[in-house]
């Protein structure tokens, strides 16, 4: 039964205290009705005895608690979904933004969720291809993995996201689809995501939800639900394989703290609520493969670090709950290598998974191991070549340290528009390897090269 108070005792940023409520519920719709009739959604966020605590999902400047009514609907917020989502554009609250009809919903799921249960989960695997030779042979990203993506203010994360988004697929014939989440974004960046989609095509196989700077704090707080809540649709009652890319998780974590601070909670690290880590493994968690599902829900979220602090509390509890990291790096961006990836920083802790015969290519495990130790290398000789001098370095210094700069124009620096497939990252890697003398290659074997790359000579 739906009930009306008046008495609303005070307005605190997006928190309204309604006192004398009965009944009410978490997560429960309240519709506020102002002095001058127009109407705003919220929901229930806290309840204690008789007083509940609401959310607005809109504005509430310049709104008094003289006049104004809440109205208890006995519901929880949904997201209508359907399959004539793709290809469309929505705003925080799920409304279309992109001039396109309202859409017809099949079915209305609670955007709140769930992490999957561990019992029903299956072991991440299988190779999705990014176009990024940097993902794809140094930090394979699987089927229902959540790999991060760390970035700092000013690198290009936002062009790196559309990318990953528009080259994204998986090489099974199986249905693949994109959905991005947008929070806290500029107007100029959230053009710059539709018109990118739009003008590649991606915009067929993708959802877009997108939260702009301007728009409500709450709503910055619900998008990441949407998406997901739209993918786990499409996975487990469409059987489509579905990577979610989110950015940026540090918006939405500066609006979970503007919220926390309205409710006047106690601050905990650099005054992020207590539960943050709670919080975030909310999302995270919804990543994953279900069994008896043929779908699969694979997360990249993104982060750009403050000060490029790899210690803060937001990229420092999103890499204990995800599966490894994916870090952008200031220095090579300054040396205009694009993407600038830092690959001895970056992590997939799953990459096995999605390596070898069938999946990439049986090699891929050998050369990637071997592409990390001669780049390891000709970084520790670039650094001693500053102090003694690059006369001062042995031949077979100096050849790593040629490896370490063509490495990172040719192989790191692919450039944004790029869209390289696995084999052709593969044999540029061996390309790069190829001034070498077989003797420094230890981490490939010699079966390995002779099938791969059998004219591979000792110098």
């Amino acid at each position: 039964m739906q009930k009306t108070y008046e008495n609303i005792q005070s307005i605190a940023g997006p928190i309204l205290v309604v006192d004398g409520v009965e009944g009410a519920k978490y997560e429960e719709l309240v519709e506020v009705t102002t002095a001058d009739g127009s109407k705003k959604m919220g929901k229930v966020l806290e309840v204690h005895s008789d007083r509940a605590m609401v959310q607005m999902f809109e504005s509430t400047q310049g709104l008094g608690t003289e006049g104004l009514k809440a109205k208890f609907l006995g519901k929880i917020a949904t997201l209508g979904v359907s399959s004539d989502m793709l290809g469309r554009v929505f705003n925080g609250a799920g409304h279309p933004i992109d001039g396109g009809a309202q859409v017809l919903a099949e079915k209305h799921v609670d955007i709140s969720g769930a992490a999957i249960n561990p019992y029903s989960r299956l072991f991440p695997s299988d190779f999705i291809q990014t176009g990024v030779s940097t993902i794809d042979v140094m930090n394979t990203l699987v089927r229902g993995q959540k790999l991060p993506i760390f970035s700092g203010s000013g690198l290009p994360h936002s062009e790196l996201a559309v990318q990953i988004a528009r080259n994204a697929k998986v090489n099974d014939g199986s249905e693949f689809a994109v959905v991005f989440g947008a929070m806290g974004v500029t107007f100029e960046e959230a053009m710059f995501f539709q018109k990118e989609f739009e003008r590649t095509g991606a915009i067929e196989k993708a959802t877009l939800f997108i939260n702009t700077a301007a728009d409500p704090v709450v709503e910055r707080i619900a998008v990441p639900r949407m998406a997901l809540s739209y993918a786990e649709y499409l996975a487990f009652e469409k059987d489509m394989h579905v990577l979610v890319i989110l950015t940026d998780m540090t918006n939405y974590a500066e609006a979970l703290r503007e919220v926390s601070d309205a409710r006047k909670e106690v601050p905990g690290r650099r005054g992020y609520p207590g539960y943050l880590y709670t919080d975030l493994s909310t999302i995270y968690e919804r990543a994953g493969r279900i069994k008896g599902k043929g779908g699969s829900v694979t997360q990249m979220p993104i982060l750009s670090m403050p000060e490029d602090d790899i210690t803060h509390p937001i990229p420092d509890l999103t890499g204990y709950i995800t599966e490894g990291q994916f870090v952008l790096d200031r220095s090579l961006h300054q040396k205009q290598v694009a993407p600038p990836v830092d690959v001895l920083k970056s992590l997939s802790r799953l990459a096995g998974a999605g390596m070898g015969e069938g999946k990439t290519r049986d090699d891929h495990s050998k050369l990637k191991d071997q592409l990390f130790a001669c780049y390891a290398r000709g970084k520790d000789v670039r650094e001693l070549a500053v102090v003694l001098g690059e006369s001062s370095l042995s031949e077979v210094d100096k050849t790593y340290l040629k490896f370490a700069d063509a490495f990172e124009k040719e192989f790191v620096g692919q450039g944004f528009d790029s869209d390289r497939n696995i084999i052709d990252s593969l044999e540029l890697g061996w390309e790069l390897l190829r001034p070498f003398p077989v003797s420094e290659l230890k981490r490939l074997n010699q079966k390995t090269i002779d099938k791969f790359h059998p004219d591979y000579k000792d110098k």
